[in-house]
């Protein structure tokens, strides 16, 4: 049995663990998972995994309140935003560091994307080279056409939009791509022009733990370059499907399951 395949057979029935219906409730995902129509699932997942930090039940409780500013129809609101018409539903809601201007100029920024492409993933695809190994290139070019769309868009707001080409893990950004790509039970699998096989890990501190416990990465920030090791390791022991360790890693990081030592 090769290094691959012994590490493989440990991380497999973790995946199978944690990968379950149970895991969604107490997730960001169950946002877009409250929605039936794939547009409304797309255009909310983004805020979802954009805001997704800081205590659980804190977050979901921000995300009801954004889906409800936004009648629950978060396509609908984006697509047809108007600043001055309805920038006042989103006047005072912040999340952490994420104030009620960056909440009016994402949803301007998303909103002329919209208007563009008809939809968040023809405007990914549209960046996405043919062949590309991974979506890196996708992100970067997504973030970087996002941020150009209104040239007026505030500086701040950039901060919220990560991209690989100046070396940030892109976590928030990856984790979307998930839900996005990803077959279920809990990604919801509604882009289908972006293949499994080229999704990234997202890596945060609790992921982190595990592939280092597995001795995945060399390097010692979440970065890109960090984010490329790891996810071709995982691409070597599923070709088809890198992204599903980021419940083998995850799942014992965040709830402190001990799953024994790796091989």
């Amino acid at each position: 049995m090769t290094r691959d395949e012994e590490l493989a057979a440990y991380l497999d029935p973790l995946v199978a663990r944690y990968e379950t219906e149970a895991f969604i409730a107490s997730d960001p995902v169950s946002i877009p998972h409250g929605f039936d129509d794939p547009r409304d699932q797309e255009v909310i997942g983004f805020y979802a995994a954009l805001l997704a930090w800081g205590r659980r039940d804190t977050l979901l409780a921000k995300l009801e309140s954004l889906c409800s500013r936004m009648a629950f129809r978060p396509y609908q609101f984006v697509g047809s935003f108007d600043v001055d018409r309805d920038g006042g539903r989103l006047a005072d809601f912040v999340h952490r560091t994420f104030q009620p201007s960056d909440a009016v100029w994402l949803t301007r920024l998303l909103s002329l994307a919209l208007q563009k492409y008809g939809s968040l993933n023809a405007a990914f695809v549209a960046h996405l080279p043919a062949g590309s190994r991974d979506v890196g290139p996708g992100i970067d070019g997504f973030v970087r056409e996002l941020l150009e769309l209104d040239e007026r868009t505030p500086e701040r707001v950039r901060k919220h939009l990560a991209r690989p080409s100046s070396g940030s893990a892109c976590k928030r950004l990856a984790m979307y791509l998930r839900w996005m790509v990803r077959p279920g039970p809990v990604d919801l699998g509604i882009w289908t022009r972006v293949s499994p096989s080229q999704l990234v890990l997202p890596l945060d501190v609790h992921s982190r733990r595990m592939i280092d416990r597995c001795g995945l990465s060399g390097r010692r920030t979440n970065d890109w370059k960090a984010v490329e090791e790891v996810s071709e390791r995982c691409r070597e022991m599923c070709p088809h499907d890198p992204a599903r360790y980021d419940f083998a890693f995850f799942g014992p990081g965040a709830t402190g399951e001990d799953p024994g030592p790796p091989p």
